[in-house]
């Protein structure tokens, strides 16, 4: 199987199945001497660990991270940095139905006809516990975005049509609102009313989607590369490379579609001696390079396609019509979770440009600013 690499100068690569030993990453490209120790990791897979809500799987797994090389004395070496995560809590039984009955809205039928075998417990490769990597890996990122004073937050902004109407504009007032509910999100009305849906939904055999906005502040002008590794076109591939995604909008994004130019076009003005926009909806990004504005990204996350209600399926085996109930432990709802995730994949794309962009001047600046 390839495409398990993503990067250019920050490279990662996953590695693990949902119901294998265990799931990790290996980071390539981190440069040596950043501060860095297991617990600047584990905060973001605590935010992404399963069982800590009735808004997620119960599925109980601490995702103790453990790293296996790359770091000497509390600093990166700028070797390879091998990070693991054991699996402890999965149960393999409740899939032994499902060997040869593909999942409706799984990846089932596609891994098998592409390889002719796959690993059905638990959605093997194709599980969402394979973000395992991608959260720890982000967390390096994050860091070394840190010193650059670039931030990345996330927040659900709808839940099964239940929409977010109060926003703070601060990062750290968005975190924290965010972090107060199990559905992550910031209007705390609106979030009771998607906990009490999810209650209902989950009682029903059910689950719901949403929408998860990203937002990074304090990157510079001048990240990206401007044919094909544009800045957008890069997130827009990391964003959609997580199962569960299926849109994804920069800036204005779709309403674009029905705008004018006058209306679309963010007209630049001078404060405090600095270029700011009087708009953005450009999402920070202009042919494919970042512009100092805030960048802006907004996920269709699906609903989790593991549902208790009956489905029609085949059975591979027999070529007959079959019926399943899925068992197991599964998220009524993904957006809550995806949230950390998302910030991982905007975190791990701004990194890589933004080692890339210390290459693109003589001087070695990141941007003019």
């Amino acid at each position: 199987m390839s495409g398990n690499t993503f990067g250019a100068l920050f490279r990662i690569t996953t590695w693990g199945e949902s119901h294998g030993r265990a799931v990790g990453v290996v980071v390539d490209g981190c440069p040596a001497g950043l501060a860095l120790a297991a617990e600047d990791i584990q905060k973001d897979l605590d935010r992404r660990r399963p069982g800590q809500s009735k808004a997620s799987t119960q599925r109980k797994e601490e995702d103790r991270v453990e790293i296996l090389s790359g770091v000497f004395e509390g600093r990166t070496t700028g070797t390879p940095i091998s990070l693991a995560v054991w699996n402890r809590d999965a149960n393999s039984s409740a899939y032994d139905a499902l060997r040869d009955r593909p999942r409706p809205g799984h990846a089932d039928y596609a891994y098998q006809m592409k390889y002719a075998i796959r690993d059905h417990r638990g959605g093997g490769r194709a599980s969402a516990r394979e973000t395992v990597g991608r959260v720890a890996a982000g967390a390096i990122a994050r860091k070394l975005l840190a010193q650059e004073g670039i931030d990345i937050a996330g927040y659900v902004a709808e839940l099964g049509g239940i929409a977010a109407e109060v926003i703070p504009s601060g990062m750290d007032e968005l975190r924290e609102r965010v972090e107060s509910n199990p559905v992550r999100c910031p209007d705390i009305v609106a979030a009771q009313k998607m906990l009490e849906l999810l209650d209902q939904v989950r009682s029903e055999g059910d689950s719901l989607g949403g929408l998860v906005v990203l937002s990074a502040t304090g990157v510079p002008a001048g990240l990206g590369e401007p044919v094909f590794d544009k800045l957008d076109a890069d997130l827009a591939k990391a964003l959609m490379s997580l199962g569960a995604v299926k849109a994804v909008e920069i800036g204005a994004g779709f309403e674009s579609a029905r705008l004018r130019g006058s209306s679309m076009n963010d007209p630049l003005v001078l404060e405090g001696g600095k270029v700011k926009f009087e708009s953005n909806n450009a999402g920070g990004i202009l042919g494919g390079i970042s512009t100092g504005a805030a960048i802006v990204c907004r996920i269709a996350v699906k609903p989790t396609p593991s549902i208790a209600k009956p489905q029609k399926t085949l059975d591979l085996k027999s070529g007959e019509a079959a019926e399943i109930e899925i068992r197991g432990r599964h998220d009524p709802a993904i957006p809550p979770r995806i949230v950390p995730v998302a910030e991982a994949m905007m975190a791990l794309v701004l990194a890589d440009h933004l080692l890339r962009n210390r290459a693109a001047r003589v001087d070695g600046k990141i941007s003019c600013r």
